[in-house]
């Protein structure tokens, strides 16, 4: 009988210990996740600055991966390296762009995700602005990096 006590104490303590090591197993994929999703706002938000900075050209040039695609109005897909060729060409010294990112949902496997807000272009010198709001998919890089694979906005709601 005591051999039973003990063989039933010792599966129990394994069953608790089984249990555990799932939950921490949830807890630590959730906060895997927290972090991805941090990261990728914070990519975001350089990615804004970026533009502010060093001008929309530079920034995009620096965050699109070697497949991005564009979605542009009146325009099919713009893809790779033709998506590269069509930023270099655009005029955009004029141009003053900004945007805010309101979220962020990473994939579980952490290699794609997407980040949405609201943006604001606007012409130096004049009173001319569009506002709208932007969606951009995200694939994480080898290097652990985040680069845009596909950009896209729509113009309305002055809610910037």
């Amino acid at each position: 009988m005591r051999i039973l006590k003990n063989i039933l104490f010792y599966c129990f303590i394994s069953f608790c210990f089984a249990i555990s090591a799932c939950k921490d197993k949830e807890v630590s994929t959730a906060n895997a996740a927290d972090k991805n999703k941090d990261a990728l706002l914070e990519t975001d938000r350089q990615f804004a600055n970026m533009c502010s900075a060093r001008g929309m050209k530079n920034a995009y040039l620096d965050f699109i991966d070697s497949n991005g695609v564009l979605l542009r109005p009146n325009s099919f897909p713009i893809v790779g390296a033709d998506a590269v060729d069509f930023i270099i060409a655009q005029k955009t010294e004029d141009l003053l762009l900004s945007w805010r990112p309101k979220d962020a949902v990473v994939a579980a496997s952490g290699e794609l995700a997407y980040t949405y807000g609201t943006y604001k272009m606007e012409v130096k010198g004049t009173d001319e602005n569009l506002q709208g709001s932007y969606v951009t998919i995200w694939k994480k890089q080898l290097d652990g990096k985040w680069k845009f694979v596909l950009d896209t906005n729509t113009e309305g709601l002055g809610a910037f």
